[in-house]
């Protein structure tokens, strides 16, 4: 898995490729966690356009990453999420989770708001 992460208006962009599994998915752990926990109310948006797969570990590391925001009075928002990503998000019940959004326009601007 490879990540490209970058600012806007004060949200982390984490541009996410690749499959989060297995080994991946501490490496997810290493780059979201930290930009949560760093920020007084972190606002988080994940791009998930370049992610096929996702395992269980993958998705517990965003149910973490999520409380930790919430606990900040933070956000965390995701787009383009995949067929495969987003069945596996209904099957768990976790659609509840994430602020979805269409575009990346879009999602900064709710997030600034």
């Amino acid at each position: 898995m490879k990540t490209q992460i970058r600012q806007q208006n004060g949200i982390s962009i984490l541009e996410l490729k690749g499959k989060i599994v297995g080994a991946s998915v501490s490496e997810l752990r290493e780059v979201l966690l930290p930009k949560v926990e760093d920020a007084d109310a972190p606002r988080v948006l994940l791009n998930f356009e370049d992610v096929r797969m996702i395992d269980s570990s993958g998705l517990g590391v965003l149910i973490e990453a999520h409380i930790l925001a919430k606990r900040r009075n933070g956000r965390m928002a995701a787009i383009h999420i995949g067929k495969h990503i987003k069945n596996l998000i209904v099957v768990h019940r976790l659609v509840h989770l994430f602020e979805h959004f269409d575009t990346e326009e879009d999602a900064v601007s709710a997030l600034s708001a």
